[in-house]
């Protein structure tokens, strides 16, 4: 900024910067016709032209009280040499400052570094949104899973008692299949046990019983008429028949009284289970025997009744399944496949009234079942 101008009253005479050592002329008036200008005065009425300001002075005489301007060491205006530049659009020379950031515009780096921050804070909310939801669905399964478990084990604990007492009923009804009469499971276990005998011109029955002989043979029940002939003619060979099977036996001993003979052969045969206890009136039987020579002939029955001994004769069991001449010596067998009796004869002249020697009296007389 320039300093200001001091305009002179008007009617006086214009006062105008001279140069160094120079002073106005006497009175401030212009010099007389025909007279140079003195040193540093500009001709004619017109003021000089305007010099430059010398920094810290006034262009002209001071005013009044204010300090005599200090004088440059040089006469004359001073050119004013500017700062140097630094050459723009080109690399900073070494030693220059970094140039201040112009407009208030924010530098790219920093806004790319404040734009990533943000990306990655996006991403991190939503990696932890996502594991929040896959935290909760996790527990979910698990509590489903576990739930899952416990119905599981309650239901297998539940199977396990339906499955117990399902054996146990299945027991149950397995006992009772048991007690029921099975006339064909009968004849099954016992058929193979059963022999037809030949002695001399008569024939008859015979089955195995109890364990195997000492010398390694099998012994058998049969009655004693079916092999009288042959034990009073004082022979004691007989043969068992069986599916064309031929197989010889020996009369070990004989119960004249109650109708009974033993007879054992080296062969070696399963023996029949004969039962302990007593058959009752009602109890269901199999018949097993080769009536008429026909072998292997089964029938049905019940107990009709247990005769006691008497009158000279021992006990016997009464039955009503149909035997004929041939029967004889034949087991009685009860639902349980134990034999109970030794079938003996049938009433003449009437129908269902067979007649068995009780297989307890036959066990205690020769010691073999």
């Amino acid at each position: 900024m320039d300093p200001p101008r001091i305009d002179p009253h008007r009617g006086t005479a214009a006062v105008y910067p001279q140069a160094a050592g120079s002073h106005p002329p006497p009175g401030g008036s212009n010099p007389p016709a025909g007279q140079a200008a003195p040193s540093g005065h500009w001709p004619g009425s017109s003021p000089p032209p305007a010099q430059s300001a010398v920094p810290g002075q006034w262009p002209g005489p001071a005013p009044a009280g204010w300090p005599a301007p200090q004088q440059p060491p040089v006469a004359g205006p001073q050119p004013s040499v500017a700062a140097p530049q630094p050459p723009v659009g080109g690399p900073q020379p070494p030693g220059w400052p970094a140039p201040a950031p112009t407009g208030g515009a924010t530098p790219a780096p920093r806004a790319r570094g404040r734009a990533l921050t943000f990306v990655a804070f996006g991403l991190a909310l939503v990696l932890a949104v996502v594991s929040g939801v896959q935290a909760y669905q996790i527990s979910r399964l698990s509590d489903r899973l576990a739930d899952t478990d416990r119905r599981l084990a309650t239901a297998q604990t539940d199977d396990g008692a339906r499955l117990d007492d399902l054996e146990q009923r299945t027991q149950a009804l397995e006992k009772q299949a048991g007690a029921q009469f099975n006339p064909e499971a009968v004849a099954s276990a016992v058929l193979p046990s059963v022999f037809r005998v030949r002695a001399g011109q008569f024939t008859g029955t015979a089955f195995a019983v109890g364990k195997p002989d000492t010398g390694g043979g099998t012994n058998l029940f049969t009655n004693f008429h079916v092999v009288e002939s042959v034990w009073v003619g004082g022979g004691r060979e007989v043969f068992l028949e069986r599916t064309d099977q031929r197989y010889p036996a020996t009369i070990v001993k004989v119960d004249e009284a109650n109708d009974i003979a033993q007879l054992r052969t080296t062969s070696k045969f399963t023996g029949l289970v004969t039962a302990s206890a007593a058959v009752k009136p009602g109890q269901q039987i199999v018949v097993v025997g080769a009536p008429l020579g026909l072998q292997d002939s089964v029938t049905t029955g019940v107990v009709s009744a247990f005769r006691e001994a008497g009158q000279g004769s021992g006990p016997v069991i009464q039955f009503d399944a149909p035997i004929n001449p041939g029967n004889s010596g034949g087991p009685v067998v009860n639902g349980q496949k134990q034999v109970v009796g030794i079938a003996t004869a049938k009433a003449r002249d009437a129908e269902g009234i067979g007649l068995a020697v009780p297989i307890k009296v036959a066990c205690d007389g020769f010691r073999i079942c």
